[in-house]
């Protein structure tokens, strides 16, 4: 029986926690809590007092639970109007990387900007702020899509900017990140095949290029093929991140108990925290975290189908691609899959400025979740500030 259309039902304020998003933020919870009980157990043994990092991070998920409400009510339609000043600062961010006093320089890189004690990794904000732009841009030129320069060339160009700057950093991961996530946007955006595939070539090439030309990228890429032969050296961080999962095994050696992080696992509370559940917790929880990204991503998606228009389906299919493409990432990395890049575990990997960039991502899918629900013709047409107070 056809339901009859009731003009007062839907225009009451649609709920931002139901549906696919509702479970995708359970989810996210989960892994937050899992994150602070590995990073409290990681870290214990190494800080001043046992609660030094577990306090930085409680203060980080309280930070990115404000910007996740903050972004989750702004009208992002609105926000259109500022995309190329969003673009500007995000560029000009990543060029302060660079500037003596400002950019902070870690391992050989900067990728930080210092403001007193406090730090931030700028690039991470940047992949939000280049998904935007491209999102914004796809959707202006949506029927000019099919030409090359419009649809193709122009695209790129905003993405190789951004992938290109954190290239410079040098980031690799993150410009990989970057590129993949851009490129799988214009693929949807329905950007012509022989484009695509023509480009994929000269884009692996030119990382292949860049990565020969840096000895420490390429030594530890060649160590990365011989995995024994250079286990006190180029692989050591990924051997011992093996031998935790394998010490580990079914059950884990409980919470607590782990000795990699203690003494042998540099980077237990970042990028290789995974490697700390695997010991502790068993394969059980580690399996069960990878089936989480993996419910999150495919719940993403469904999500997805309910867009009203390319712009505002291309910022969300940005949003989902940049959590569950940095999980496959850093799991691959600490599973021996790929070679050894330092990148967060989204939600579980101690640091401020990922879990600042979750609270966004999430904040998008709850702003979204909100307004699909209400037919078009009953959004109201509102302020960037009218639709945070609203």
């Amino acid at each position: 029986m056809t339901q009859r259309f009731n003009p007062q039902s839907a225009s009451r304020p649609a709920s931002a926690f139901r549906g696919p998003v509702a479970v995708i933020a359970v989810g996210a919870i989960a892994l937050v809590i899992l994150g602070l009980v590995a990073l409290f157990s990681a870290t214990a043994g190494f800080s001043r007092t046992p609660y030094f990092y577990v306090i930085k991070q409680v203060v980080g998920v309280v930070m990115a639970a404000g910007v996740c409400v903050f972004v989750s009510r702004l009208d992002l339609e609105s926000m259109r109007r500022y995309v190329w000043i969003i673009a500007g600062v995000a560029v000009l961010l990543l060029v302060l990387t660079a500037v003596p006093g400002l950019g902070v320089k870690v391992n050989g890189s900067r990728r930080w900007l210092g403001f007193g004690p406090a730090r931030f990794q700028v690039s991470e904000f940047t992949k939000l702020a280049m998904v935007f732009c491209l999102a914004h841009y796809l959707a202006l030129n949506q029927s000019q899509v099919r030409e090359f320069r419009r649809g193709f060339l122009y695209p790129v160009l905003i993405v190789g900017l951004f992938g290109g700057l954190v290239l410079l950093q040098p980031d690799y991961g993150t410009a990989a990140l970057t590129l993949a996530v851009g490129g799988l946007l214009i693929f949807l955006a329905d950007v012509r095949w022989a484009y695509i595939l023509g480009s994929i070539p000269l884009a692996l090439g030119g990382l292949g290029v860049m990565v020969m030309q840096n000895e420490n990228r390429m030594a530890r890429l060649l160590a990365f093929m011989d995995l024994e032969g250079n286990r006190s050296d180029g692989t050591y961080q990924l051997y011992n991140s093996l031998a935790a999962f394998a010490v580990g095994g079914t059950n884990g050696v409980g919470i607590g108990q782990g000795r990699q992080q203690a003494s042998f696992l540099p980077e237990a509370h970042t990028d290789f925290i995974f490697a700390v559940i695997g010991e502790e917790m068993g394969l059980g929880i580690t399996l069960a975290v990878v089936v989480v990204f993996a419910v999150l991503f495919l719940l993403g998606l469904l999500h997805l189908r309910r867009a009203p228009n390319l712009f505002q389906f291309l910022l969300v299919a940005g949003t989902i691609l940049l959590i569950a493409l940095q999980a496959v990432i850093n799991l691959g990395v600490v599973t021996g899959i790929l070679p050894t890049k330092g990148m967060s575990l989204p939600f579980i990997s101690a640091g401020l400025s990922n879990l600042l960039l979750m609270g966004m991502l999430i904040g998008v899918l709850f702003n979204t979740n909100r307004n699909w629900e209400r037919p078009a013709f009953l959004r109201p047409r509102r302020g960037l500030m009218e639709g945070m107070s609203a």
